[in-house]
């Protein structure tokens, strides 16, 4: 029988849906979860992510370099390509066009490995790709962004650089450490981890969102079929990538869940910290977990019934 905070933690995207849309209507309800906190947080939840990976699951890639490197072509070249087309076709505002294009070139997200289990996918090799996708965004995160946005708003791509490695890698690293070295202590934090990162993310975007409430509210239809477009996008042509590779479907199901589901919570610290002018931009990072969360549970709902 499953423990009641792993059952929790299966329905983030109820968690993070409702969160949302109680800021939209009640802002000043998650005031309190400022710039400070979102940084924090997001630590937090990388931090979760280090405690669940070995030494030995990164030297897993060696054994399965093609499935990993599908993977994170797949996440660094769909995404990003999606994000920019669907902005230029829609047209949107500065602002939000480069949020979309900002976490559309963010790693895959945590959340994709809760994903992939329900999906009856391989977990392991989501995991690893995960991983990988995640060290490799603090260098293809900055130079995506810099390259499909820079014609838009000037990005400061060294402070993209440093700002991924404060927030992803260090706290990724601790985890592993932890993990190696302190394995009572894993033992300890592992059963309420998951739990934790799912209501820690639904406070960093619900803190966005209830900032720009009004600007969402007006600009809400046509941001929420973008970051739709994006996301849909993502699973599909990633799930079509990898049958052209000639993986089988539970691999294509893995790469496709991979691809589709981003590190939302980076893209929003990423896009708060750079971009201080533009608070709109970390709007679409926000909306992005809530869309990526609710498209892949119903894709994940739809395959387990599909073995």
């Amino acid at each position: 029988m499953r423990r009641l905070p792993d059952l929790l933690a299966d329905a983030f995207p109820l968690w993070v849906l409702g969160a949302c849309t109680w800021a939209v209507f009640q802002p000043a309800a998650f005031a309190w979860f400022g710039d400070r906190e979102i940084v924090v947080g997001l630590a937090v939840i990388m931090f979760g992510m280090g405690i669940t990976l070995t030494v030995d699951d990164f030297a897993r890639v060696a054994s399965r370099p093609a499935a990993v490197a599908a993977g994170f072509v797949g996440q660094f070249l769909i995404m990003p390509a999606s994000g920019w087309a669907v902005a230029t076709a829609l047209d949107l505002e500065p602002p939000l066009a480069v949020g979309l294009i900002l976490v559309a070139c963010c790693p895959g997200g945590t959340a994709s490995n809760v994903v992939t289990a329900i999906a009856r996918a391989d977990v392991a090799l989501s995991v690893v790709m995960t991983a990988c996708t995640t060290l490799g965004a603090v260098v293809m995160t900055p130079l995506l962004t810099s390259f499909l946005v820079g014609e838009r708003v000037p990005v400061d791509a060294w402070g993209l650089f440093a700002s991924t490695v404060q927030v992803v890698v260090l706290p990724v690293a601790a985890g592993v450490a932890v993990n190696r070295w302190l394995p009572r202590t894993v033992r300890a934090i592992q059963p309420v981890a998951p739990l934790v990162s799912v209501i820690t993310i639904a406070l960093v975007c619900a803190s966005v969102i209830g900032r720009n409430a009004a600007e969402v509210r007006t600009s809400g239809p046509r941001l929420l079929a973008a970051v739709v477009l994006v996301h849909a996008a993502g699973f599909a042509i990633g799930h079509a990538f990898a049958r052209l590779l000639g993986y089988d479907r539970t691999v294509a199901r893995t790469i496709s869940i991979e691809v589709g589901m981003q590190n939302s919570g980076l893209g929003v610290v990423l896009a708060r910290r750079h971009f201080p002018a533009e608070p709109l931009t970390a709007v679409p990072c926000a909306i992005s977990s809530v869309v990526h969360s609710v498209i892949g549970s119903l894709l994940a709902a739809v395959w387990r019934l599909r073995p």
